[in-house]
Protein backbone atom coordinates (compact mmCIF):
# COMPACT_ATOMS: atom_id res chain seq x y z
CA UNK A 1 0.00 0.00 0.00
CA UNK A 2 1.51 3.24 -0.94
CA UNK A 3 1.53 6.23 1.22
CA UNK A 4 -1.83 7.96 0.20
CA UNK A 5 -3.76 5.12 0.26
CA UNK A 6 -2.40 4.62 4.07
CA UNK A 7 -3.09 7.56 4.94
CA UNK A 8 -6.72 7.82 3.16
CA UNK A 9 -7.29 4.32 5.42
CA UNK A 10 -5.95 6.15 8.55
CA UNK A 11 -8.14 8.63 8.38
CA UNK A 12 -11.59 6.88 7.73
CA UNK A 13 -10.65 5.24 10.88
CA UNK A 14 -13.14 6.53 13.17
CA UNK A 15 -11.60 8.83 15.85
CA UNK A 16 -8.12 8.74 14.44
CA UNK A 17 -7.98 12.51 13.94
CA UNK A 18 -8.77 13.02 17.38
CA UNK A 19 -6.28 11.00 18.62
CA UNK A 20 -3.68 12.60 17.06
CA UNK A 21 -4.35 15.81 17.61
CA UNK A 22 -4.35 14.85 21.52
CA UNK A 23 -1.04 13.02 20.63
CA UNK A 24 0.15 16.28 19.59
CA UNK A 25 -1.23 18.22 22.38
CA UNK A 26 0.61 16.08 25.04
CA UNK A 27 4.03 17.56 23.78
CA UNK A 28 5.92 19.69 26.65
CA UNK A 29 4.46 23.50 27.23
CA UNK A 30 7.06 26.21 28.20
CA UNK A 31 6.58 26.97 31.88
CA UNK A 32 5.70 30.51 32.71
CA UNK A 33 5.67 32.13 36.35
CA UNK A 34 2.51 33.53 38.07
CA UNK A 35 3.21 35.84 40.38
CA UNK A 36 5.33 33.52 42.39
CA UNK A 37 8.36 32.15 40.73
CA UNK A 38 8.75 28.85 41.23
CA UNK A 39 12.21 27.46 42.42
CA UNK A 40 13.44 24.00 41.57
CA UNK A 41 16.76 22.33 42.65
CA UNK A 42 20.19 22.68 40.20
CA UNK A 43 19.92 18.95 40.04
CA UNK A 44 16.70 18.58 38.46
CA UNK A 45 17.11 20.57 35.50
CA UNK A 46 20.50 18.95 34.67
CA UNK A 47 23.05 21.00 36.77
CA UNK A 48 25.94 20.14 39.03
CA UNK A 49 25.26 21.93 42.15
CA UNK A 50 29.25 22.74 42.80
CA UNK A 51 30.39 23.71 39.52
CA UNK A 52 26.69 26.41 39.60
CA UNK A 53 27.99 27.56 42.80
CA UNK A 54 31.49 28.03 41.76
CA UNK A 55 29.52 30.16 39.15
CA UNK A 56 27.94 32.06 42.03
CA UNK A 57 30.93 32.21 43.92
CA UNK A 58 32.56 33.94 40.69
CA UNK A 59 30.45 36.63 40.11
CA UNK A 60 30.34 37.44 43.61
CA UNK A 61 34.04 38.19 43.98
CA UNK A 62 33.92 40.00 40.58
CA UNK A 63 31.84 43.03 41.57
CA UNK A 64 32.49 45.94 40.31
CA UNK A 65 35.09 48.43 41.80
CA UNK A 66 33.10 51.10 41.08
CA UNK A 67 31.80 53.30 44.02
CA UNK A 68 28.09 52.47 45.29
CA UNK A 69 27.89 56.17 45.91
CA UNK A 70 26.09 56.87 42.18
CA UNK A 71 26.27 60.59 42.08
CA UNK A 72 29.99 60.46 43.05
CA UNK A 73 30.72 57.59 40.31
CA UNK A 74 29.13 59.84 37.90
CA UNK A 75 31.31 62.99 38.53
CA UNK A 76 34.04 60.49 37.99
CA UNK A 77 33.22 59.35 35.08
CA UNK A 78 30.09 60.79 32.62
CA UNK A 79 29.93 63.62 34.82
CA UNK A 80 33.35 65.14 33.27
CA UNK A 81 32.36 65.14 29.99
CA UNK A 82 30.80 68.65 28.81
CA UNK A 83 27.64 69.66 29.82
CA UNK A 84 27.90 66.52 31.76
CA UNK A 85 25.81 67.11 34.82
CA UNK A 86 23.43 64.61 36.21
CA UNK A 87 19.53 65.90 35.61
CA UNK A 88 17.67 62.63 36.16
CA UNK A 89 17.75 60.98 39.82
CA UNK A 90 20.20 59.05 41.21
CA UNK A 91 20.78 56.71 44.35
CA UNK A 92 23.48 54.41 46.61
CA UNK A 93 23.21 51.11 44.33
CA UNK A 94 23.05 47.82 46.19
CA UNK A 95 25.75 44.88 46.20
CA UNK A 96 26.35 42.04 43.43
CA UNK A 97 23.24 40.17 43.27
CA UNK A 98 22.03 37.56 40.26
CA UNK A 99 19.22 35.45 39.58
CA UNK A 100 19.43 31.94 37.27
CA UNK A 101 16.58 30.35 35.08
CA UNK A 102 16.03 27.38 33.75
CA UNK A 103 13.26 26.65 31.75
CA UNK A 104 11.47 28.88 33.47
CA UNK A 105 12.41 27.55 36.51
CA UNK A 106 14.78 30.08 39.58
CA UNK A 107 17.31 27.42 39.76
CA UNK A 108 19.60 30.12 42.14
CA UNK A 109 19.49 33.46 43.23
CA UNK A 110 22.53 35.19 45.25
CA UNK A 111 23.10 38.50 46.98
CA UNK A 112 19.40 40.64 47.18
CA UNK A 113 17.63 40.52 44.19
CA UNK A 114 14.83 42.65 45.18
CA UNK A 115 16.77 45.81 46.03
CA UNK A 116 15.44 48.43 43.45
CA UNK A 117 18.46 49.92 41.56
CA UNK A 118 19.18 51.44 38.09
CA UNK A 119 19.38 49.57 35.40
CA UNK A 120 21.48 52.47 33.60
CA UNK A 121 21.32 51.46 29.38
CA UNK A 122 19.03 48.17 29.68
CA UNK A 123 16.18 50.77 29.83
CA UNK A 124 16.95 50.83 26.24
CA UNK A 125 15.64 47.23 25.58
CA UNK A 126 12.00 47.80 27.40
CA UNK A 127 12.18 51.51 25.17
CA UNK A 128 12.62 49.61 21.82
CA UNK A 129 9.90 46.95 22.90
CA UNK A 130 7.55 50.08 23.61
CA UNK A 131 8.54 51.31 19.91
CA UNK A 132 7.86 47.32 18.68
CA UNK A 133 4.18 47.17 20.44
CA UNK A 134 3.74 50.84 18.16
CA UNK A 135 4.71 49.04 15.49
CA UNK A 136 2.49 45.88 16.31
CA UNK A 137 -0.22 48.30 16.48
CA UNK A 138 -0.09 50.06 13.38
CA UNK A 139 0.98 53.30 15.05
CA UNK A 140 4.36 52.81 13.40
CA UNK A 141 3.34 51.32 9.79
CA UNK A 142 6.91 50.44 8.70
CA UNK A 143 10.11 50.96 10.63
CA UNK A 144 12.09 52.18 7.65
CA UNK A 145 10.05 55.45 7.50
CA UNK A 146 11.33 58.85 8.35
CA UNK A 147 10.72 59.18 12.07
CA UNK A 148 9.91 62.92 11.43
CA UNK A 149 6.52 62.47 9.63
CA UNK A 150 5.44 61.33 12.96
CA UNK A 151 6.67 64.31 15.29
CA UNK A 152 4.86 67.61 15.53
CA UNK A 153 5.98 70.64 16.92
CA UNK A 154 6.96 69.73 20.64
CA UNK A 155 5.66 72.27 23.39
CA UNK A 156 8.16 72.67 25.98
CA UNK A 157 6.61 72.62 29.59
CA UNK A 158 7.68 75.95 31.16
CA UNK A 159 5.78 76.46 34.37
CA UNK A 160 8.19 79.89 35.15
CA UNK A 161 7.84 81.61 31.45
CA UNK A 162 10.06 84.75 30.62
CA UNK A 163 9.14 88.10 32.05
CA UNK A 164 9.91 89.98 29.00
CA UNK A 165 8.82 88.85 26.55
CA UNK A 166 10.30 91.10 24.29
CA UNK A 167 13.57 89.13 24.86
CA UNK A 168 12.15 86.28 22.86
CA UNK A 169 10.38 88.39 20.12
CA UNK A 170 12.26 87.42 16.79
CA UNK A 171 14.65 84.77 18.23
CA UNK A 172 13.12 81.56 18.06
CA UNK A 173 10.13 79.63 18.08
CA UNK A 174 7.79 78.81 21.04
CA UNK A 175 8.11 75.24 19.36
CA UNK A 176 11.09 72.79 19.28
CA UNK A 177 11.38 70.12 16.17
CA UNK A 178 13.92 67.31 17.04
CA UNK A 179 13.96 66.11 13.46
CA UNK A 180 13.49 69.47 11.26
CA UNK A 181 16.83 69.58 9.50
CA UNK A 182 17.74 68.22 6.14
CA UNK A 183 19.98 65.37 7.77
CA UNK A 184 17.67 64.55 10.61
CA UNK A 185 14.68 64.62 8.24
CA UNK A 186 16.05 61.32 6.69
CA UNK A 187 16.43 59.11 9.45
CA UNK A 188 14.45 56.44 10.01
CA UNK A 189 12.91 54.32 12.77
CA UNK A 190 14.90 51.36 12.17
CA UNK A 191 18.18 54.03 12.15
CA UNK A 192 17.05 55.31 15.24
CA UNK A 193 16.65 51.86 16.84
CA UNK A 194 20.05 50.24 15.73
CA UNK A 195 21.76 53.54 17.16
CA UNK A 196 23.48 54.23 13.69
CA UNK A 197 21.26 57.22 12.70
CA UNK A 198 23.97 59.90 13.65
CA UNK A 199 20.54 62.37 14.20
CA UNK A 200 21.94 66.01 15.49
CA UNK A 201 20.96 68.42 17.63
CA UNK A 202 20.52 69.33 21.55
CA UNK A 203 18.10 67.71 23.79
CA UNK A 204 17.45 68.54 27.26
CA UNK A 205 19.91 70.41 27.52
CA UNK A 206 22.35 67.67 26.35
CA UNK A 207 24.46 68.25 23.11
CA UNK A 208 24.64 64.66 20.75
CA UNK A 209 28.40 65.70 20.28
CA UNK A 210 28.67 65.94 24.18
CA UNK A 211 28.01 62.17 24.94
CA UNK A 212 31.49 60.57 24.74
CA UNK A 213 32.57 63.12 22.54
CA UNK A 214 35.80 62.50 20.04
CA UNK A 215 38.80 63.69 21.28
CA UNK A 216 39.15 66.14 18.49
CA UNK A 217 37.17 68.85 19.01
CA UNK A 218 37.21 70.03 15.84
CA UNK A 219 34.67 67.24 14.35
CA UNK A 220 31.86 68.06 17.37
CA UNK A 221 29.64 70.61 15.18
CA UNK A 222 30.92 69.47 11.51
CA UNK A 223 31.06 65.47 11.30
CA UNK A 224 27.87 64.03 10.06
CA UNK A 225 27.65 60.53 8.92
CA UNK A 226 24.87 59.24 6.69
CA UNK A 227 22.23 57.88 8.71
CA UNK A 228 22.75 54.22 9.16
CA UNK A 229 26.12 54.07 8.03
CA UNK A 230 28.13 54.48 11.33
CA UNK A 231 27.04 52.33 14.68
CA UNK A 232 27.62 55.09 17.78
CA UNK A 233 26.26 54.59 21.67
CA UNK A 234 24.83 58.25 21.92
CA UNK A 235 22.18 58.47 24.32
CA UNK A 236 21.06 61.46 23.42
CA UNK A 237 19.74 60.03 20.09
CA UNK A 238 18.34 57.23 22.05
CA UNK A 239 16.55 60.16 24.43
CA UNK A 240 15.53 61.71 20.90
CA UNK A 241 13.69 58.02 20.18
CA UNK A 242 12.13 58.76 23.53
CA UNK A 243 10.32 61.50 22.34
CA UNK A 244 9.32 60.52 18.71
CA UNK A 245 7.89 57.61 20.56
CA UNK A 246 5.72 59.82 23.21
CA UNK A 247 4.48 61.69 20.31
CA UNK A 248 2.95 58.97 18.74
CA UNK A 249 1.43 57.20 21.33
CA UNK A 250 -0.01 60.54 22.96
CA UNK A 251 0.63 59.07 26.33
CA UNK A 252 3.45 58.43 29.13
CA UNK A 253 5.28 55.34 28.35
CA UNK A 254 5.29 54.11 31.58
CA UNK A 255 2.03 54.17 30.79
CA UNK A 256 2.37 52.31 27.95
CA UNK A 257 4.96 49.71 29.30
CA UNK A 258 2.63 49.02 32.13
CA UNK A 259 -0.73 47.93 30.03
CA UNK A 260 1.16 46.24 27.83
CA UNK A 261 4.08 44.61 28.90
CA UNK A 262 5.44 44.68 32.88
CA UNK A 263 1.85 43.69 34.05
CA UNK A 264 0.99 40.66 31.64
CA UNK A 265 4.26 39.42 32.46
CA UNK A 266 3.71 39.75 36.23
CA UNK A 267 6.57 42.47 37.12
CA UNK A 268 5.90 43.99 40.50
CA UNK A 269 4.21 47.22 41.11
CA UNK A 270 7.60 48.77 42.54
CA UNK A 271 9.81 49.22 38.89
CA UNK A 272 9.52 53.13 37.80
CA UNK A 273 10.78 54.91 34.72
CA UNK A 274 12.26 58.33 34.93
CA UNK A 275 13.21 61.26 32.59
CA UNK A 276 14.88 63.99 34.34
CA UNK A 277 13.81 67.05 35.53
CA UNK A 278 13.73 69.18 33.16
CA UNK A 279 12.42 66.65 30.06
CA UNK A 280 8.65 67.71 30.34
CA UNK A 281 6.78 68.58 27.37
CA UNK A 282 2.74 69.59 26.93
CA UNK A 283 0.77 66.83 25.53
CA UNK A 284 -3.10 67.56 24.84
CA UNK A 285 -2.93 70.36 27.04
CA UNK A 286 -0.84 67.95 30.16
CA UNK A 287 2.46 68.03 31.41
CA UNK A 288 3.72 65.11 30.49
CA UNK A 289 7.45 63.58 31.25
CA UNK A 290 9.54 61.83 28.65
CA UNK A 291 11.71 59.25 29.84
CA UNK A 292 14.90 58.37 29.40
CA UNK A 293 16.46 55.64 27.40
CA UNK A 294 19.45 54.64 30.22
CA UNK A 295 21.16 56.73 33.57
CA UNK A 296 24.06 58.45 31.37
CA UNK A 297 22.69 61.68 33.34
CA UNK A 298 20.37 59.77 36.11
CA UNK A 299 17.01 58.52 35.30
CA UNK A 300 15.94 55.46 33.04
CA UNK A 301 14.77 52.38 34.76
CA UNK A 302 14.79 51.15 38.53
CA UNK A 303 13.49 47.93 39.43
CA UNK A 304 14.68 44.85 40.84
CA UNK A 305 16.46 41.66 39.34
CA UNK A 306 13.07 39.77 39.39
CA UNK A 307 11.47 42.28 37.19
CA UNK A 308 14.37 42.15 35.19
CA UNK A 309 14.46 38.37 34.77
CA UNK A 310 10.72 38.63 33.70
CA UNK A 311 11.58 40.68 30.95
CA UNK A 312 14.00 38.86 29.63
CA UNK A 313 12.18 35.43 29.80
CA UNK A 314 9.72 37.37 27.63
CA UNK A 315 12.35 37.61 25.11
CA UNK A 316 13.62 34.70 25.29
CA UNK A 317 10.39 33.26 24.08
CA UNK A 318 10.56 36.00 21.43
CA UNK A 319 7.79 38.29 22.66
CA UNK A 320 5.23 35.48 24.14
CA UNK A 321 4.12 35.33 27.60
CA UNK A 322 1.70 31.86 28.18
CA UNK A 323 -1.09 32.37 25.32
CA UNK A 324 -0.57 35.80 24.64
CA UNK A 325 2.24 37.45 22.26
CA UNK A 326 2.68 40.47 23.78
CA UNK A 327 5.49 41.55 21.69
CA UNK A 328 5.16 40.38 17.68
CA UNK A 329 7.58 37.71 16.67
CA UNK A 330 8.73 39.41 13.70
CA UNK A 331 9.29 42.26 16.06
CA UNK A 332 11.49 40.01 18.09
CA UNK A 333 13.52 38.51 15.18
CA UNK A 334 14.32 42.17 14.16
CA UNK A 335 15.74 42.85 17.00
CA UNK A 336 17.83 39.96 17.15
CA UNK A 337 18.93 40.44 13.49
CA UNK A 338 22.78 42.08 13.44
CA UNK A 339 22.90 45.64 12.22
CA UNK A 340 25.44 46.14 9.19
CA UNK A 341 27.36 49.09 10.78
CA UNK A 342 27.85 46.67 13.81
CA UNK A 343 27.11 43.02 13.82
CA UNK A 344 26.96 42.39 17.69
CA UNK A 345 24.01 45.26 17.59
CA UNK A 346 20.29 44.62 16.54
CA UNK A 347 18.30 46.84 18.33
CA UNK A 348 19.18 48.71 21.35
CA UNK A 349 19.66 47.06 23.44
CA UNK A 350 20.31 43.80 21.86
CA UNK A 351 23.64 43.19 22.31
CA UNK A 352 24.02 39.63 20.18
CA UNK A 353 26.82 37.30 20.02
CA UNK A 354 27.54 37.21 16.39
CA UNK A 355 30.48 35.50 15.63
CA UNK A 356 30.93 34.35 19.56
CA UNK A 357 33.17 38.08 19.73
CA UNK A 358 30.45 39.47 22.74
CA UNK A 359 31.06 36.08 24.84
CA UNK A 360 33.27 33.34 23.30
CA UNK A 361 31.82 30.91 25.46
CA UNK A 362 28.27 31.48 24.81
CA UNK A 363 26.47 30.65 22.20
CA UNK A 364 26.29 32.63 18.89
CA UNK A 365 22.76 32.66 19.05
CA UNK A 366 23.05 33.83 22.84
CA UNK A 367 22.14 37.62 23.32
CA UNK A 368 21.64 40.12 26.43
CA UNK A 369 20.24 43.35 27.60
CA UNK A 370 23.84 45.23 29.01
CA UNK A 371 23.36 48.38 31.33
CA UNK A 372 26.33 50.37 32.91
CA UNK A 373 27.23 49.04 35.87
CA UNK A 374 27.34 46.27 34.44
CA UNK A 375 23.80 45.46 34.58
CA UNK A 376 22.93 42.40 32.31
CA UNK A 377 20.44 40.42 31.55
CA UNK A 378 21.52 37.54 29.62
CA UNK A 379 19.24 35.31 27.67
CA UNK A 380 20.11 31.51 25.82
CA UNK A 381 17.94 29.89 23.74
CA UNK A 382 19.63 27.24 22.79
CA UNK A 383 20.14 26.35 26.62
CA UNK A 384 16.90 27.96 27.89
CA UNK A 385 18.54 29.81 29.94
CA UNK A 386 18.09 33.44 31.48
CA UNK A 387 20.64 34.63 33.62
CA UNK A 388 20.47 38.07 35.86
CA UNK A 389 23.61 39.53 37.23
CA UNK A 390 23.71 42.91 38.91
CA UNK A 391 26.98 45.05 39.55
CA UNK A 392 29.32 42.62 37.95
CA UNK A 393 32.64 43.99 35.94
CA UNK A 394 31.81 44.04 32.56
CA UNK A 395 35.25 41.90 31.92
CA UNK A 396 34.16 38.71 34.19
CA UNK A 397 31.01 38.36 32.61
CA UNK A 398 32.05 35.86 29.97
CA UNK A 399 34.34 34.26 32.89
CA UNK A 400 31.08 33.78 34.90
CA UNK A 401 28.99 32.39 31.70
CA UNK A 402 31.92 29.71 31.12
CA UNK A 403 31.25 28.35 34.65
CA UNK A 404 27.82 28.92 34.01
CA UNK A 405 27.64 26.20 31.14
CA UNK A 406 30.32 24.72 32.33
CA UNK A 407 27.82 23.42 35.33
CA UNK A 408 25.26 22.08 32.85
CA UNK A 409 25.93 18.61 33.71
CA UNK A 410 24.89 16.57 30.44
CA UNK A 411 24.79 18.63 26.77
CA UNK A 412 21.25 18.18 26.66
CA UNK A 413 19.97 19.00 30.02
CA UNK A 414 16.07 18.48 30.96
Amino acid sequence: MNKFLLLLFLAAIPGFAQKVKRIANTSPQAYYPDKEWQKKEPSEMGFDPVLLKSAIDFAIANETTAPKDLKLNHYRTFGREPFGDAVGPLKERGGQSGIIIKNGYVIAEWGDPYHIDIVNSVSKSLLSSVVGLAYDRGLIPDIDDQVYKYVPPVTLYNPVPSANKADDFGKKSDFFEPFNTPHNKTITWRQMLQQNSDWEGTLWGKPDWADRPDKDYKVWLTKRNTPGTVYEYNDTRVNALALATLNVWRKPLPEVLKEHIMDPIGASNTWRWYGYENSWIVLDGKAVQSVSGGGHWGGGMYLHAYDMARFGYLTLRNGKWKDRQLVSEQWNKWAQTPSTPEPTYGFMNWFLNTGKKLYPSAPEKAFAHIGNGTNVIYVDPENDIVAVVRWIEDSQIDGFLKLLLAAKATPNSK
